[in-house]
């Protein structure tokens, strides 16, 4: 170990990641708030709030507004920095969007409240990342550009690290190793992170999920590596597919050159709340504490395996399960050895489940034929032309920047937004989610009028002349 003293900090994952992870992304706003004072006092590096599938889940599931959250927790949270998950051209969604709506989407997330944007790209192709990068040094953010781990016949140590130079000399200030899946072994955590450090001399954070048990030692060499920064979450919130404890990282580098000085009685206090907080959402905590060794046999993260559980279910073939694990591993060489992150974890997945069911290629998903258009960015490796001639035939693939394709989109949102327009990150919120976003407006407006109604009403009763509005 060295000698001389490196503070290691911790980025919280408990407010996004963590319950996205345990609880499908089901944990409201106002569960965030009542613990505000002393997570804001832990002196953590960052706290994760936003971003990932929390918008996505605000207005599809919660009937919450994503930004209203946003400017929430940045007044609850006055001396920490906030941080989120942004999938570069693909914002919060699931699609490339055009140009315009993220840079309005990034401008207007510094402005409510985000410090530090980390970026990914779920190819690791660094074109859809850049326009994104751009916008949050524009913005006054900070970028965290980010290699996703994932492991194949091409993803070696120097993919990785041509990978991180690319994002520095896009002007990322910090780098992020993002390991998705679970699978990034103790001694290949060390070898990443002393490369990508000696290349480019930047702070350099790691993000693990426990689902392989591996996290907390890949984090240890990590650190010994000259990671400055691991992501972990309050301990009632973490191990299974979610982070690391904080409790555990803490305790382990307690005396070390790495000391955290974080206070092991706050953090406690902290994870006794989340824990009864936890129990609110029964409903949605189905991961098993077990680890697993699907997620090293085949590197499908837990997400993916309860997606094909629900799919397999409603075709009754859940008999089938082991196959669709096993076709998995096939598809992603047919696609060139994507990783499995959002999205390509669900157009792999989708894929997976029928080739099981209906033959192998006998059947594709529109995202399985745009992405081997183009339409996603440059895959790692070469796709297999036989698949690609039996779905798409003879066309003829784009080799650009899939984006550059793309119409501008905030003039259309902000005309189809209309009358239920209060503020101009409705226009975003309806860019990336139409339809959810709309049904979100809807209720807004007729909650809004029935509560005029009522205040109205309550007026008229009280007047001492008898008020009535015309």
């Amino acid at each position: 170990m060295e000698s001389s003293p490196r503070r290691v900090g911790l980025m919280d994952t408990t407010l996004r990641d963590a319950h996205q992870s345990l609880l499908a992304t089901r944990m409201r706003t106002e569960d965030m708030l009542p613990i505000a004072s002393k997570l804001d006092a832990v002196g953590f590096h960052s706290l994760e709030v936003w971003g990932g599938a929390t918008f996505d889940a605000c207005l599809r599931f919660l009937n919450e507004d994503p930004w209203e959250r946003l400017r929430a927790l940045r007044k609850a949270y006055p001396n920490t920095r906030l941080q989120m998950l942004l999938r570069g051209q693909n914002l919060v969604g699931y699609r490339h969007y055009a140009d315009d709506v993220v840079e309005a989407f990034v401008e207007k997330t510094v402005k409510n409240g985000i410090d530090i944007l980390r970026i990914f790209d779920a190819l690791n192709d660094v074109r859809n990342m850049e326009k994104a990068i751009i916008a949050t040094k524009k913005a006054g953010g900070e970028v965290q550009g980010t290699v996703c781990y994932t492991i194949s016949p091409v993803h070696d140590v120097e993919h990785f690290a041509q990978t991180a130079r690319a994002l520095a000399n896009l002007g990322a200030d910090s780098i992020c190793v993002k390991d998705m899946a679970g699978i990034l072994a103790p001694t290949d955590a060390y070898t990443i992170v002393k490369r990508i450090k000696a290349d480019l001399g930047l702070p350099v954070q790691v993000h693990c999920h426990y689902t392989s048990g591996m996290a907390s030692m890949s984090y240890l060499k990590a650190i010994e590596a000259g990671a400055d920064v691991v992501d972990t979450a309050i301990s009632s919130m973490a191990l299974a597919t979610s982070q690391p404890p904080a409790e555990t990282m803490v305790a382990a580098l307690q005396g070390t050159p790495y000391d955290t000085g974080l206070d092991l009685g706050l953090l406690s206090e902290i994870s006794e709340y989340f824990k009864e907080v936890r129990k609110k959402y029964r409903d949605q905590d189905n991961v098993s504490p077990a680890v697993d060794t699907n997620v090293i046999r085949y590197q499908i993260p837990g997400g993916m395996i309860s997606n094909f559980i629900s799919q397999l279910q409603q075709q009754n073939a859940l008999h089938r399960l082991n196959e669709v694990l096993e076709e998995v591993p096939r598809v992603r060489a047919d696609m060139g050895y994507p990783p499995l992150v959002t999205p390509s974890s669900q157009m792999v997945g989708a894929q997976a489940v029928l080739n099981v069911l209906t033959g192998r290629y006998q059947m594709a998903t529109n995202e399985t034929r745009d992405y081997l258009r183009g339409l996603y960015g440059r895959s790692p490796a070469p796709v297999n032309p036989e698949v690609r001639k039996k779905l798409i035939g003879d066309e003829k693939p784009i080799d650009g920047r899939p984006a550059d394709l793309l119409e501008p989109g905030m003039a259309k949102a902000r005309a189809d937004v209309g009358p239920y327009y209060e503020q101009e990150e409705d226009v975003l919120s309806y860019a990336l989610y139409p339809q959810q976003a709309m049904k979100f407006f809807q209720e807004r407006l007729a909650k809004k009028t029935r509560v005029d109604y009522a205040l109205l009403e309550e007026a008229r009763k009280n007047h001492p002349l008898g008020y009535h509005p015309v």
